[in-house]
């Protein structure tokens, strides 16, 4: 699915200005520990946090994340979302709940299969 349909599924709302939002999204991952982030990262997926500062764009970057969601309606620092723009790195915040953001993507998955 693309990024587009996933912040649909997730009830998303975009934060970052010139993000492309046709890119194709392969999974997700939920964390709030970086280092947990990095060691189980995949390729083309989106990361599910409550972490809200500049360092998870940049681990986003190191594990070739394609977007950022932020769980329960989080909103980013300003540093943030200015360094989000720079790396063109998509950020979406989410009213729900890690929980429910892991079950849907999963579900949603599940049925392309």
């Amino acid at each position: 699915m693309n990024l587009n349909e996933v912040i649909e599924l997730v009830d998303g709302i975009t934060l970052t200005t010139d993000a492309n939002l046709n890119i194709n999204i392969q999974g997700g991952y939920g964390a709030d520990l970086m280092s947990d982030v990095l060691a189980a990262s995949q390729p083309n997926a989106v990361l599910l946090t409550g972490l809200t500062n500049p360092q998870v764009v940049r681990t986003a970057q190191m594990a070739d994340f394609r977007a950022i969601i932020f769980v329960r309606g989080k909103q980013p620092q300003p540093e943030t979302l200015e360094l989000a723009n720079e790396e063109n790195m998509p950020l979406i915040t989410s009213p729900l709940g890690m929980f429910e953001l892991c079950g849907r993507l999963h579900k949603a998955r599940a049925a392309e299969f």
